[in-house]
Parts: structure tokens; sequence; C-alpha cells
């Protein structure tokens, strides 16, 4: 580890620069691997070694929760077929206020070579998502939509009722005076309810580049 401090523009440039140099590179122990979470536990990993071979910032661990907590930002490693992860459950206001941290979004397409038995993953896209653009596409499009109708805590509340927001009334009731105090920004990615929040990048794998806040770095 140098003493260079990571930043945010380097993390972005290093993962270019790695999605560049990882889709050239045959990986033995990944041929015939069709476990997604292995490829991604692996990539997520030669990742961070690269990143650890040139600065200095801090490792997450099960406390933080996230990959590099001193910048704020957790890697997501998903496959172009079906661009998806799944991410802790903190807080149900996380659809409708972010995750509370950026990501690095990499999708992958495994190609395996069976002359050299290598498994190569072509880096498809190389994503990063500004925290604030990390809430659910619907619920925040949905709530803006009330918000510019006028509309009033109760609107809210049916809203959140109507979308399953996994939530008791009182918090319902909390929320929606929360969101008509301070509106939330736009997000842009599909959060799906479970114990822990199933996270889709289809349509900020379409928007990247178009978007502020969501920035195609390869």
């Amino acid at each position: 580890m140098t003493g260079t401090p990571l930043t945010l523009d380097a993390l972005r440039f290093e993962a270019a620069a790695f999605a560049e140099e990882e889709s050239r590179y045959g990986e033995p122990t990944l041929f015939g691997v069709t476990d997604g979470k292995a490829v991604g536990t692996y990539l997520e990993h030669k990742f961070t070694s690269h990143l650890m071979a040139r600065y200095s910032f801090s490792q997450g661990n099960s406390a933080s929760g996230i990959d590099i907590p001193s910048l704020g930002v957790d890697i997501k490693v998903t496959s172009v077929r079906q661009p998806q992860s799944s991410c802790p459950f903190k807080s149900a206001r996380q659809k409708i206020y972010g995750l509370g941290y950026h990501l690095i979004v990499f999708v992958y397409e495994k190609i395996d070579d069976a002359i050299s038995r290598t498994g190569r993953l072509d880096m498809m896209h190389a994503i990063f998502v500004d925290d604030s653009r990390t809430a659910d596409f619907q619920m925040t499009s949905g709530l803006l939509q009330i918000i510019n109708n006028a509309g009033n805590a109760e609107d809210i509340v049916a809203f959140l009722q109507d979308r399953n927001l996994p939530v008791d009334e009182v918090e319902a009731w909390s929320i929606a005076e929360m969101v008509l105090k301070n509106p939330p920004q736009q997000g842009y990615l599909t959060i799906s309810n479970a114990l822990q929040w199933r996270l889709q990048y289809g349509r900020v794998i379409a928007q990247a580049g178009m978007v502020e806040g969501i920035d195609r770095v390869r």
C-alpha cells in the first residue's frame, strides 16, 4: 500500500483501467464456474487488491457493511445476463432517500475458452452511481409526482401502502411528513423488498452518462 490517499476521482480512473485490463485476462480458476456469487467475490477481491497496491484507504468489514468506507463506496459485480445483486436492509427509507453510499458497478459477460481452459470476464460496463441516485426509481418518481400534484401526507401514506413499503402505519406517517418537508431526489435503482434489498441495475446501465450522478467510467 502506498501513502497516496484514494479519492473518488482516482477510484473512477482505476475502475476503468481495471475493467480494461480484466477484459483481456483469462483466469483458469474461473473456467466452468457458473456461480455468480463466486465470480463476484473473485472480482471484488481482485479490484480491492489492485487499489491497495496503489493507494491507502480503509477496507470494509462486517461493521461498515461496504467495501471502501473511507469513501462511502460499495463495489458491486453482476452478470450482464441478469444485472442485479443484494445489499443489507437497514431501513425502508433507503428506498426513498438512497442506500447512503455510492456504488461502483462492474457488469461482465463471462466467456469460457475450452482450449486454454480459462474463464474471461469481458467487462461490458463500469459505472459509478452517486449516493444521491441510489433510491428506487418507481418509489421516488411516484412520490415526486404526488408532491408536484399538491398531494398531502394522506396521499403519500396511501402510496407507500400501495407499494407495500415494509413499514407500519406510524412509520408511514413519519415518512410522509419527511417527504413533504424534504422531497427525495430521483433514484435510478430498482429495489425489491426482501430480508436483503435486491438491487437491479438495468436502468442505471441505460442511463449511465446521461443523468447527473450516474457516470459511465468504461
